[in-house]
């Protein structure tokens, strides 16, 4: 007797690094995928060795490799849906938007991760230029956080109307579909208050701030609840909100392990007793 599950599951598809602490990148979106009950697929696009504590490596995949991998997943399986993470260097970067065009990749979510959280640059001057011409303009939406907001529209934010000027300028310059300014880096009342636009429509978005430490893995967490809500045909807008009061749920369920920051509880349910 058969008993495989129907071809029609949604996938998504992870353009992103390996975490080997299992909070962020990778793994968090694939159990983001899981979660949702997508499919999930991915290309590695480089190897860290990390922890709760912090970053000791980083070890990057070469860019035929990272194609290789998009296209054994897209030539075979499909998907409906991608996100990108840490994509590390320009090569990386090209080659990825080269593919995402060639391939149509749809429901393109990119998650910048050009800054830190702390306002620490994670990727070198000619990867942001290739980020910010290459591969923003063929995605449906881009999450920047405060810093890569700043970087990526050259205007200085401290306050919610500074963020909604910084969407516009986004949306203006890049071509995105959808701008998604996440305000976790923000203090005060606006942390975790974020600004959408669309072109046409603002709007800002908030959930119930939650008080823990254990918060690494929120953006990839986010992006890649977006992506999963697009496999399953939802609209963006309504694909963000969800993703937001997913990553709420998950942060109040966080996980206390290891000496530093903790990953939030993508697996909640099971937390719960």
């Amino acid at each position: 007797m058969d008993t495989s599950i129907s071809p029609t599951i949604p996938v998504a598809l992870t353009i992103a690094g390996s975490d080997s602490g299992g909070g962020a990148g990778i793994q968090a979106d694939l159990r983001t995928f899981a979660f949702h009950c997508v499919h999930g697929t991915s290309a590695i696009t480089c190897v860290t060795a990390q922890n709760t504590l912090g970053v000791m490596g980083v070890e990057a995949i070469p860019p035929q490799a990272v194609v290789a991998q998009i296209n054994a997943v897209c030539d075979d399986i499909g998907v409906q849906a991608a996100k990108t993470g840490m994509l590390l260097n320009k090569e990386i970067i090209a080659a990825v938007a080269e593919l995402v065009e060639v391939l149509q990749i749809p429901n393109l979510v990119v998650d910048p991760v050009m800054v830190s959280r702390t306002g620490a640059q994670l990727l070198d001057d000619d990867a942001v230029k290739n980020l910010r011409n290459l591969l923003i303009p063929k995605a449906a939406l881009v999450t920047p956080n405060r810093y890569e907001a700043q970087i990526l529209s050259g205007f200085p934010i401290n306050s919610l109307d500074d963020m909604r000027a910084a969407s516009q300028i986004i949306h203006r310059n890049t071509g995105v579909k959808v701008v998604l300014v996440k305000g976790g880096g923000m203090q005060g009342s606006l942390c975790g208050v974020d600004v959408w636009f669309d072109g046409h429509h603002m709007e800002t978005l908030t959930t119930k701030h939650v008080e823990t430490k254990n918060t690494h893995g929120t953006g990839c967490t986010l992006s890649a609840a977006i992506a999963a809500n697009l496999a399953l045909g939802k609209d963006l807008i309504t694909a963000v909100k969800q993703a937001k009061e997913y990553v709420t749920t998950a942060l109040s369920y966080s996980l206390a392990i290891g000496k530093g920051q903790g990953p939030v509880g993508h697996f909640f349910p099971l937390l719960i007793k």
